[in-house]
């Protein structure tokens, strides 16, 4: 079996580094790529979907993040507004398949499981599935003790390839809930503060690091994997893809499910 490619780059501008998957997608889609698994510490985020820009209350929320100084992007699957805090762990799997519709549970099944394999071997008590009153709420949410969110994940789906990703929250749980609290007030989504978590809370001590090593362990376990540089070309593609990103310069897109599908042919 062809080793799973690991990518550990990010890039400062928030839109171009959800660009930097979003061509991954792209490349996979079109055959020009194999899997791959990018692990990744992000800068400041908020990310935003389509059904969020469909609120009313869209231009507030963008206003609230941007005053607590995270740029506000477009992300690239769907759900709804999902702060990414630079202490924290990103994650973007791309996967090409004939028929990647036909997979979208399964994916979801197996790189969540991964996830929570890693985060309980790192002292965690971590679980699969959605904590009442969480903010981007899903069936495939991973909490701690079954109070407190600590991962997002969603899906976007071309014909002949997926990207399943999202963000591990490892630190900075207050400062995430300060910049998801006036949003989700702005959007008109509730909100409970206190299910927000954090690794390092439940695990005082581990940092992103040690979450990225973890993971890689997990998927040790099953498959090769080799760590490598994304290709420059795919950067080059990304650059030309943040303008869908930048939230005030995306078009409107496809509004995805609540279980934060996408499907889509861009």
């Amino acid at each position: 079996m062809t080793p799973l490619r690991i990518h550990r780059e990010s890039f400062e501008d928030a839109a171009l580094d959800t660009a930097v998957s979003h061509a991954l997608l792209r490349f996979s889609n079109e055959g020009r790529l194999p899997e791959s698994l990018r692990l990744y510490q992000p800068s400041d985020a908020l990310a935003f979907s389509v059904l969020d820009r469909s609120r009313p209350g869209f231009g507030a929320a963008v206003a609230a993040a941007e005053e607590r100084e995270f740029p506000p992007v477009m992300r690239l699957a769907g759900g709804r507004a999902a702060a990414f805090e630079r202490s924290g762990l990103a994650f973007a799997w791309t996967v090409p398949s004939r028929d990647a519709r036909s997979g979208i549970r399964a994916r979801f099944r197996a790189l969540t499981a991964v996830l929570a394999r890693a985060l309980c071997a790192l002292g965690v008590d971590a679980r699969v599935g959605e904590v009442a009153g969480e903010y981007c709420p899903g069936e495939f949410s991973i909490n701690a003790r079954g109070r407190v969110k600590l991962v997002g994940v969603g899906q976007r789906v071309l014909r002949n390839a997926a990207h399943v990703g999202g963000v591990i929250v490892v630190g900075g749980a207050a400062r995430v809930c300060d910049a998801l609290a006036p949003v989700y007030e702005a959007l008109e989504f509730p909100f409970e503060a206190g299910t927000v978590g954090a690794v390092a809370d439940e695990a005082p001590g581990r940092t992103a690091s040690h979450v990225r090593d973890a993971v890689t362990m997990e998927i040790s376990r099953v498959r090769r994997t080799e760590a490598v540089p994304i290709d420059e070309a795919v950067v080059r593609a990304a650059r030309g893809l943040a303008e869908h990103h930048d939230v005030r310069g995306a078009p409107q897109r496809e509004v995805g499910q609540r279980g934060k599908i996408v499907v889509s042919s861009a």
